[in-house]
């Protein structure tokens, strides 16, 4: 209620103001520096969401890493963006009769069979797809943090509950990982709005750009608005910080994917709180020190 209300009044408050503002314009310098994200683990060095691209964010001095849920046939958790096998592992010479290789479709037996860096390159021929168990733990090991994305939760009934007895049971929801390592992100609002109302300790993020209108709404269950870096500008970002979300605090903002130096400069000029890249290596080097 506090955080509808918050928000109400910065609405009618915003009405007249924040929308008069230039889309493009470049927000006065505040000193804050955007958290770095390493999209799918350093993606750009390593095969996406595997434990190599972990390990690589790590020791390029990463602090936070992105990674992408989905669900087998029989109920097992794993680290995979799309909801085939067939674009990031050997699937189509494995089991040439399953098409469409979709996740859902196989066992997590039958997945972990599956060589999930040579597309990648031959230097990781025998890679892994790991399990969401399997890479939180990789995750803890390198004293990281976790943005954690529940993909196509329409295919998974009951995934965020999932999700979050699994996180639980590895310890990721102590009050040492809910304070500032832990933040579970999704593309549908409905999925965000069930981890918020499961455990309301944990932060969470809304993949999209929400108009303004309807940014109230989000603030009641979310603590992030998560843009592509092309549909936001200095205006709406400011729009968005100004509402307070439900742990009480200013609504974020982590734009993604940004992979180019430039584009790096220009969002944290927006005064973005995060950035969302394959190369955070790229990305760190052109943000200026603080």
């Amino acid at each position: 209620m506090y955080a509808r209300a918050v928000a109400a009044t910065t609405t009618a408050l915003l009405g007249t103001t924040a929308l008069l503002l230039p889309p493009s314009d470049v927000r006065a310098d505040d000193g804050r520096r955007p958290t770095v994200i390493a999209h799918r683990g350093a993606s750009a060095q390593a095969p996406e969401n595997t434990l190599a691209a972990v390990d690589k964010a790590a020791e390029l001095g990463v602090t936070w890493v992105e990674n992408d849920v989905q669900r087998t046939r029989d109920g097992e958790l794993v680290v995979l963006h799309d909801d085939t096998l067939q674009r990031t592992t050997d699937v189509e010479e494995v089991f040439p009769g399953r098409a469409p290789w979709k996740v859902k479709d196989f066992t997590a037996a039958e997945i972990a069979r599956l060589d999930a860096g040579s597309w990648f390159s031959p230097a990781y021929a025998g890679v892994r797809v790991p399990t969401l168990r399997q890479f939180v733990h990789r995750v803890e090991r390198h004293h990281r943090k976790l943005l954690l994305e529940i993909k196509d939760p329409e295919l998974y009934p009951g995934v965020e509950k999932q999700t979050l007895e699994l996180l639980s049971n590895e310890g990721w929801l102590d009050r040492r990982h809910l304070r500032d390592r832990l933040i579970v992100q999704s593309f549908s609002a409905d999925s965000v709005r069930t981890v918020h109302e499961l455990d309301p300790g944990v932060k969470t993020g809304f993949l999209g750009t929400p108009s303004v209108a309807d940014l109230p709404a989000y603030a009641a269950f979310t603590d992030q608005i998560n843009p592509s870096y092309g549909s936001v500008s200095a205006g709406y970002v400011s729009t968005v910080q100004a509402f307070t979300g439900p742990h009480c605090r200013p609504l974020e903002v982590f734009t993604w994917t940004v992979d180019d130096a430039n584009t790096a400069r220009r969002v944290s000029g927006y005064g973005v709180d995060g950035i969302i890249t394959n190369q955070p290596d790229v990305v760190r080097d052109a943000l200026p020190a603080v």
